[in-house]
């Protein structure tokens, strides 16, 4: 499948996500909720459209509409952000846009649905989800204390 289209801008993909999602749920009842679990959801919903596809062109909006739902769950829950590629890495991820982690590494949730398309369940936006690393969870604070440590009398 070639190249989605340049007009994706790291600066809209939120709204472009959150949109889609919305507009989903509320025409399939799909729970796209940015959870973990809902990446699971994208993999079958691209499952399905591998099985029903004749066109593969035909699938490229919706394929780049699950992309960009794919990568908003992982900047949600991973310390990430969006950018716009460079010319190398956008050829190289055949995406101009994607997720960056504070360790400089670049992540590509389009072009990863995209390879379940045409590559199969080897594929999954689940696992890549996975594989970046996210916010740790706060540990719960001790009753009494401001900041989780026991007081103790010197």
């Amino acid at each position: 499948m070639d190249r989605v289209s340049r007009t994706l801008r790291a600066a809209d993909m939120s709204r472009y996500a959150s949109a889609f999602a919305a507009r989903t749920t509320a025409k399939t009842r799909l729970p796209l909720d940015f959870s973990a679990a809902s990446l699971r959801i994208v993999d079958r919903v691209v499952d399905g459209l591998r099985r029903g596809a004749g066109d593969p062109a035909g699938a490229a909006p919706i394929l780049q509409e699950l992309g960009a739902y794919v990568g908003e769950v992982i900047v949600r829950h991973a310390p990430a952000r969006w950018v716009d590629f460079d010319d190398m890495t956008s050829e190289m991820f055949r995406q101009p846009v994607g997720v960056r982690t504070p360790d400089g590494r670049a992540w590509n949730p389009l072009g990863k649905v995209v390879n379940r398309f045409e590559l199969g369940p080897g594929e999954s936006a689940h696992e890549l989800f996975l594989l970046v690393p996210r916010r740790p969870k706060p540990l719960p604070l001790s009753p009494g204390t401001a900041d989780g440590r026991r007081l103790t009398a010197a």
